[in-house]
């Protein structure tokens, strides 16, 4: 609101300058102004001395990361804290509380399917244009993989455990877990992880180490897991079968 105030005061300076006003004058007053936008466009300093606004300050981001991984990152941050401000004022409400549920269900439906949608034609594209590379294979099944180290040990059944290194991105190259960084491999049973892996590890050998590209499909499905993967993700996985347990 005072932002929009100051922009028009300079419009209206320039509109209805006077004849007896020097151009110095004017371009003082100008400039005067414009150093005050520029200061309340600086992001204001939170006071985080205590506990009450440091767990003030610690609810907003969990509230805000919590709805960004629902889909709400196009939400207007203004009217959420025009919301926030009225309900602790305890104003009036300018929307009726029980008119609030079935407004943000809506919302966020249309938020999830537009996502969701998005998801699935950039990992379709991406696989398309992946599956031409050198190298990479495509398995019956919609898997890519591409061999990266080849071993010569043993090859796991279904119900064999195995020891792996692995490292998971999606697309857009964000590591979601890697036992790499952590430093310390993984065990599990070859039909205990996603279907991708489940497939992979079943043609792989001991020591061999392979690129594997996995569908939604073949991952974590329209679900997603967690809030690092989400809904309708495409996989990529640096996976290196160490031992057959």
């Amino acid at each position: 609101m005072r932002l929009g105030l100051v922009l028009m005061a300079i419009f209206l300076i320039g509109y209805f300058s006077v004849d007896g006003q020097s151009k110095k004058e004017l371009e003082a007053q100008i400039k005067k102004l414009q150093a005050e936008i520029e200061q309340l466009k600086k992001p204001k300093e939170v006071d985080l001395s205590n506990e009450n606004k440091k767990a003030g300050y610690g609810m907003g981001v969990l509230f805000a990361n919590n709805i960004i991984t629902q889909g709400g990152d196009s939400l207007d941050v203004e009217a959420i804290t025009a919301a926030i401000n009225d309900v602790f004022d305890k104003k009036t409400l300018r929307i009726e509380q029980q008119a609030c549920m079935p407004l943000v269900q809506q919302y966020m439906q249309k938020a999830i399917e537009k996502k969701s949608t998005a998801a699935r034609q950039d990992g379709m594209i991406f696989l398309e244009n992946n599956k031409k590379n050198q190298g990479v294979m495509v398995t019956a099944s919609g898997l890519q993989y591409k061999v990266m180290t080849v071993g010569s040990g043993k090859t796991p059944t279904a119900t064999d455990n195995v020891t792996v290194h692995y490292t998971g991105k999606l697309i857009d190259g964000t590591v979601f877990d890697s036992s790499v960084q952590r430093g310390q491999p993984t065990n599990f049973g070859v039909s205990q992880v996603i279907s991708g892996w489940t497939e992979a590890l079943q043609l792989m050998k001991e020591g061999d180490k392979w690129m594997l590209y996995i569908p939604y499909n073949l991952a974590y499905g329209e679900r997603g897991s967690g809030a690092q993967i989400p809904p309708y993700a495409t996989l990529v996985f640096e996976l290196e079968l160490i031992k057959v347990n």
